[in-house]
């Protein structure tokens, strides 16, 4: 009997930020969509164990914090505990549950097709959808076969496993940090960057004390020194120990505890701690799913190389998010995905993008977008620089948050802002308005003359403006 084979318009492989976007604009377009998504909730990584669940936790934290002391304000506060597992279901049903029931509505909507399966491709026009789970060595589990006109990759990003790091109870990976039973009071941190700096800070503000083992100079090394410093002086408030230039060697795993042997300029130390949590990178999902099978090529680090639209070398075959080069995520996912599905359908898209913004959700936030002045000068580009103090803002000094500055990066010759940077209360929404100024090329002056509401935290945006342009006002 030959084999069924079901035809379909745009299957998109993953529902995550890039798959659950595309899915939604190729479906506002016109297109037929299925989407296949191996786990059994939709979102991805993103929106199940990481970036979201993760500002719910950091929340937590920064509640409990003030809670337990608000004495600037000449409030007294007795008594202020923490219930974790009541925090870990608020996080699982209060945000997370509720935002993935929000994405699975949104495709029902669009009459967006969702297949629970793993796809894997059998050439450049066709996959098998297989059950989810463990199957046995040399059973390809039965399965369907689809005929597509047009593919999506969106297989996103998994957590690098370190050699001496085998993750298991007690060493854990980021989505394991996130869904800890109880607060530990001993925490390693193996790996300081976006992630390990962001959790790290969340569970000291929880109570738990907290090593970082950082590899390189400087934890959170994209960006700045003079900004990071800012944050590292606030984890170390926190209690939180930062050692730089630490190798991670091994760990030795109890029931109970795992004690990490590291090195710092050749001398070997130890650190026991309830658990070790591994973030050192995540490596792109393009095996184990068939890309072998097709003429998709990648480059050495395992990613898809793609044109402007997100076209891959077979052209009805695209890839977006984690899996194609650029920073991995989730709005660079998203641009990405309209783009792609746009394409599909005909229409002049383009990942044109100047700068994608860059944000770390540490006590205070950072953010930044474009060139600064290193990148600018790598470049050829002469460069004016211009800083505002949040000391020097009447909103942030009545939020107790004063602490650091809004930085502008502009061409000197032209005027055009080609990069900002903030680190400070609320940066995280405060670089939108910088992003849009540098993907917009627009000029210092721009920003001077736009009338910023008083007392509010994004005024030290036009005060920067303000001194590039000659005319500062309040510094």
């Amino acid at each position: 009997m030959a084999e069924n084979v079901i035809e379909k318009d745009t299957v998109i492989i993953g529902s995550g930020p890039g798959g659950y976007v595309a899915a939604i604009r190729a479906a506002e377009y016109g297109q037929s969509v299925t989407v296949i998504e191996k786990s059994d909730t939709v979102g991805g990584v993103c929106l199940n164990v990481g970036c979201v669940p993760s500002k719910a936790l950091i929340a937590a934290g920064n509640r409990l914090k003030q809670d337990r002391d608000s004495s600037i304000y000449g409030i007294t506060t007795t008594g202020a505990e923490i219930d974790f597992a009541k925090t870990q279901a608020w996080k699982k049903e209060q945000v997370v549950d509720r935002m993935t029931n929000g994405v699975r509505m949104l495709l029902k909507k669009h009459k967006v097709e969702l297949i629970n399966g793993e796809a894997y491709l059998d050439n450049d026009h066709q996959l098998r959808v297989m059950a989810s789970g463990p199957r046995q060595f040399m059973d390809n589990g039965g399965g369907q076969t689809i005929k597509f006109k047009n593919l999506i990759l969106a297989t996103g990003s998994r957590p690098v496993e370190i050699r001496g790091f085998k993750f298991s109870k007690r060493i854990i990976d980021s989505t394991g940090g996130l869904n800890l039973p109880e607060i530990p009071k001993e925490f390693v941190v193996i790996g300081g960057g976006y992630v390990g700096s962001e959790l790290a800070g969340a569970y000291a503000d929880l109570g738990a004390h907290v090593t970082i083992l950082e590899g390189t100079g400087q934890i959170i090394p994209n960006f700045d020194k003079d900004m990071v410093s800012i944050v590292k002086k606030n984890l170390e408030s926190k209690g939180v120990t930062i050692i730089t230039n630490a190798m991670a060697k091994k760990a030795d795993e109890t029931d109970n505890d795992v004690t990490v042997t590291y090195e710092v300029d050749g001398k070997e130390s130890t650190v026991k701690a309830d658990y070790c949590m591994v973030t050192v990178g995540r490596r792109p999902n393009t095996d184990n799913f068939g890309l072998e099978m097709t003429n998709v090529k990648t480059n050495d680090r395992g990613l898809i190389e793609v044109d402007e639209q997100g076209r891959t070398s077979v052209p009805n075959i695209y890839a977006v998010g984690d899996i194609v080069p650029g920073p991995a995520l989730a709005h660079k996912a998203f641009f990405e995905a309209k783009v792609a599905a746009g394409a599909i359908s005909g229409k002049n898209t383009a990942n044109d993008f100047i700068g994608v913004p860059a944000v770390c959700f540490t006590d205070p936030e950072l953010a930044s977008v474009g060139l600064n002045k290193q990148q600018a000068k790598d470049k050829g580009i002469d460069a004016d620089v211009a800083k505002f103090p949040f000391a020097g803002n009447a909103r942030a000094v009545s939020l107790d948050e004063a602490e650091g500055f809004v930085r502008l990066v502009s061409d000197k010759k032209t005027g055009t802002l080609i990069g900002g940077e903030i680190v400070g209360p609320g940066a995280s929404e405060l670089i939108s308005e910088l992003s849009l100024a540098v993907n917009c090329q627009l000029n210092v002056e721009d920003i001077a003359l736009t009338i910023h509401p008083h007392p509010t935290l994004g005024e030290p945006v036009q005060e920067a403006a303000d001194i590039l342009i000659g005319y500062p006002t309040h510094i």
